[in-house]
């Protein structure tokens, strides 16, 4: 059997391929309704003299993020994998949220890798760095040069 919105469907598809001929395709917008991607938000702050970055993970185990440290920078990473099933007026609801994420920063000069612990509880793990908090650089302004 036809489907009497056939045509329109066909117009929708001719439009989107228009428009990736146009403008080409939109790899970020496509990821992330497919949830391939996703950056948990970080903040970085200084305590009694250490640094101390937090980034909020929520439905992510402990087990399933990985954090390390290569040439001064600290990269945290992982994989969410959620699902929820709810029962609700005889039909079911499923929702399944996977995605890996990668989040990367460059530490102060001279950071002692023995100096830096993670802890994660409730969702949000916090990294310190100790003593990279006391150590507070002014940026420099780089002047422009007229012609």
């Amino acid at each position: 059997m036809l489907s009497p919105f056939r045509g329109f469907y066909d117009l929708r598809g001719e439009l989107n391929r228009w428009f990736d001929e146009m403008f080409g395709r939109l790899p970020e917008r496509v990821s992330t309704v497919r949830g391939e991607e996703w950056a948990p938000t970080m903040d970085v702050l200084t305590r009694d003299g250490n640094l101390v970055i937090k980034a909020e993970l929520p439905g992510v185990r402990a087990e399933d993020v990985d954090i390390t440290l290569q040439d001064n920078v600290l990269t945290i990473s992982g994989e969410r994998k959620s699902e929820e099933e709810e029962q609700r007026g005889g039909y079911y609801v499923r929702e399944r949220r996977y995605g890996s994420f990668r989040r990367s920063m460059t530490l102060p000069e001279g950071v002692d890798e023995s100096k830096i612990h993670a802890r994660f509880k409730d969702g949000v793990l916090e990294v310190t760095v100790e003593g990279a908090g006391a150590v507070e650089q002014q940026p420099r302004r780089i002047q422009i040069e007229g012609e």
